[in-house]
């Protein structure tokens, strides 16, 4: 069951990478269909422009499919990968059981304290792999980020760089703006509240 799990992981894994690669390609197809678009133009030629508009958009969607899906390609995996490891610390803890229950039968000192390092060997793995799937979940949590996050994050991004954001985003420019104007008065009030507590 472990092995068919595992060689499920790794093709879902190659699923993911083709489906990145995919995207990679309609990103460039994207790019040189917007290039097809600007030569239109300067020629003259506006339905030729359109036409070309229209599959760099087209390309533009794909490529976001790609990506949507090999996203939750990988969020599959993960779980999947996380399910496998489990399966086989189960199968180790009740191999180690048994062995525990026959040195405790024969009464056996060493025996049992060989099966009892094992037996805390196969915990701290437990507790590593208890360690990567939180860290395994708290990565799925960051990829459902509230939207007002990212539109902020992408409108501050576009702040930095001179650019205008052509898309509506509810809030993110005043959001942005203050936290902006708010961090300096906060700094302000925090060290003043630290002198007035000397």
């Amino acid at each position: 069951m472990g092995d068919k799990l595992l060689e499920q992981v790794f093709n879902l894994k190659f699923m993911a990478k083709t489906l990145n690669r995919s995207a990679v390609k309609c990103e460039k197809d994207e790019k040189a269909e917007r290039l097809k678009v600007k030569k239109a133009i300067e020629k003259g030629n506006v339905e030729g422009a359109k036409i070309y508009a229209q599959n760099a958009i087209r390309k533009k969607h794909e490529q976001l499919n790609y990506l949507r899906l090999a996203s939750r390609l990988d969020a599959v995996v993960s779980r999947l990968d996380t399910q496998a490891k489990m399966q086989m610390v189960n199968k180790n803890m009740m191999a180690i059981t048994k062995n525990l229950e026959k040195a405790l039968a024969a009464n056996n000192l060493e025996k049992i304290a060989g099966t009892m390092q094992q037996f805390e060997k196969q915990f701290e793995n437990l507790d590593l792999q208890t360690q990567v799937v939180d860290g395994v979940m708290s990565q799925q949590a960051a990829l459902s980020t509230p939207e007002d996050e990212v539109g902020a994050l992408m409108q501050q991004v576009a702040d930095e760089h001179g650019l205008e954001l052509q898309i509506g985003l509810p809030g993110a420019s005043t959001s942005v703006a203050a936290a902006a104007q708010a961090s300096p008065e906060a700094d302000l009030t925090s060290r003043l509240a630290e002198l007035k507590g000397r």
